[in-house]
């Protein structure tokens, strides 16, 4: 991987991270579109350029991450299942990312249920993330763990399991913003600790691609998130579904077509 690969793939972290279009799914068909080869580096990159995407979050929403404790205890609650999940099937997940045939399908599914969820959750009357009881953050807690299937979007899931809980559209996206933080922080650790483990070591031009990554993912997302707030509180999330159709689509045509699309 080399600079221009990894600012490419950051772009698409920071674009695509906070909207239920799933970033690890662009980014495991832009590295096989762009051919790049699969090793350590490139799986720990695909992971670790999440710390720039998630300070975006503390950053635009700094005087609410730290309005107090009660609201962290939610947070973790919501995490919890993620870090169960994580640990029981992390072989299973680490090889559905290696098939661009699992993100190609679970964008169409994903699309076709984004179609009609302004439909089916239109009664959400909790506007306050506040608000949100410590049962309903375990419940979108579990949400999120079907986004371990790559493709299917963390933030889809987790907005989808805020609006089945009775939460508006704002409410919903913004506690899937703030369960970002301890989920892809936790996932990158854990990312870390593998790496350094099994006797990898960084070097110093991976470190500046590492660096350079976070940096550009860290812009591109604080204008994702400002972005997406506006739009889907005025438009609902009927345009996400239609997008990841056509994208899905294309994926599985080119797939039966015989084009070989190479994995991370």
């Amino acid at each position: 991987m080399n600079i221009i690969e990894a600012i490419i793939l950051a772009i698409i972290e920071g674009l695509t991270e906070f909207l239920p279009v799933s970033s690890t799914g662009h980014m495991i068909i832009a590295s096989s579109l762009m051919g790049i080869q699969s090793d350590e580096f490139v799986k720990l990159f695909t992971v670790a350029i999440q710390l720039g995407t998630i300070l975006s979050v503390v950053v635009l929403y700094f005087k609410r991450f730290f309005q107090s404790f009660d609201f962290y205890f939610k947070l973790f609650v919501a995490f919890v299942p993620a870090v169960i999940f994580g640990l029981l099937f992390s072989d299973k997940i680490d090889a559905l990312l290696e098939s661009p045939l699992a993100v190609a399908i679970s964008l169409v599914v994903g699309g076709v249920i984004l179609l009609y969820a302004d439909k089916w959750f239109n009664q959400g009357n909790i506007d306050k993330t506040n608000d949100i009881s410590y049962p309903t953050a375990f419940k979108i807690g579990l949400y999120q763990c079907i986004a371990m299937i790559p493709g299917v979007s963390r933030s889809g899931a987790s907005i989808i399991g805020g609006m089945a809980q009775k939460l508006t559209r704002k409410a919903a996206a913004e506690f899937s913003f703030f369960l970002a933080v301890p989920t892809m922080f936790g996932a990158t650790v854990k990312k870390l600790y593998d790496f350094f483990k099994q006797g990898s070591v960084l070097t110093s031009e991976e470190i500046n691609i590492l660096l350079i990554g976070n940096v550009v993912g860290f812009i591109v997302a604080i204008i994702a998130i400002k972005s997406f707030i506006g739009f889907v509180s005025k438009h609902g999330f009927k345009a996400f579904g239609i997008y990841r159709i056509i994208v899905g689509g294309i994926i599985l045509a080119l797939l039966l077509s015989g084009s070989n699309l190479q994995v991370m």
